[in-house]
Parts: structure tokens; C-alpha cells; sequence
């Protein structure tokens, strides 16, 4: 699979952790859209796009948040997780978000970090040299 362009979206703050947002294109037909650059302690890395685990209402059906305790909608109280491994998981920042799409290998997800981070590196580089001529 071929990486066949990468598009960096700079985020304006420099206190935040979150720098960009990545759009990747494989083989000229399929996108993934929302790569996050991230600062962490170790230095820059991409997170998957992801979404907020949610689980539903038994009244109503409502999808709450998973940490919840009562349902936005009907206010009927929520099941208390009943299995202590996925408690545990629950309580974790990773359990609360699951990824959309995401590379299977180790070796993918290096290869496409480098990617994006070799084109967020010239981007920020433009970026700089054109805040510098303003």
C-alpha cells in the first residue's frame, strides 16, 4: 500500500499539545481524514481519528457517554459495568475512545508516522518563512 499524499491542517496555539491535523490519501483511493499530530514528552506522534465510546439507555435507548451514570434523555440510571477486566479498561483515557481506522502492524504505523510527520516538519517550515516576509 502506497502513501500517495498527505495533508497537513497547522493548528494555530503553540501551548497546546495537538499541533495539526493530518488527511492521508493510499493508493489515490482511500482517505483517512483527522490523523492528529500530538507533543508528547518523547516528542511528535500521530494519533488515529477516533470516537467516544458510548453505551445505550435501558429505557430509552439514548447512547450516554460510558462513564455515566444516569441517561441524558430519560434520566433512568445506568448499568454499572458487571465485567472487572472491562471495568478496569473503562477507567483508562484509551477505553474512553475507540479508533476508527488504524494501521494493524507495528512496521505501518511507523512508516506512516514518519509520513506525516515529514510533511508536517515542511509545512510548519512554510508556515514560519511565510509569517517571516508578513
Amino acid at each position: 500500500m502506497e502513501i500517495t499524499e498527505v495533508r497537513i491542517i497547522l493548528k494555530d496555539s503553540q501551548d497546546k499539545k495537538l499541533k495539526a491535523y493530518a488527511t492521508v490519501t493510499f493508493d489515490n483511493v482511500f482517505v483517512v481524514r483527522d490523523i492528529k499530530v500530538i507533543e508528547g514528552a518523547a516528542g511528535l506522534f500521530i494519533a488515529m481519528p477516533s470516537r467516544k465510546v458510548k453505551h445505550a439507555s435501558p429505557k430509552c435507548a439514548l447512547k450516554n457517554e460510558l462513564r455515566s451514570k444516569y441517561c441524558n434523555q430519560c434520566a433512568a440510571p445506568l448499568p454499572v459495568e458487571v465485567n472487572p477486566q472491562r471495568a478496569e479498561e473503562s477507567l483508562g483515557s484509551q477505553a474512553e475512545h475507540r479508533d476508527i481506522a488504524h494501521p494493524i502492524t507495528q512496521s505501518f504505523r511507523e512508516h506512516l508516522q514518519k509520513r506525516v510527520l515529514e510533511v508536517y516538519a515542511q509545512e510548519k517550515t512554510k508556515s514560519h518563512s511565510a509569517s517571516a516576509l508578513k
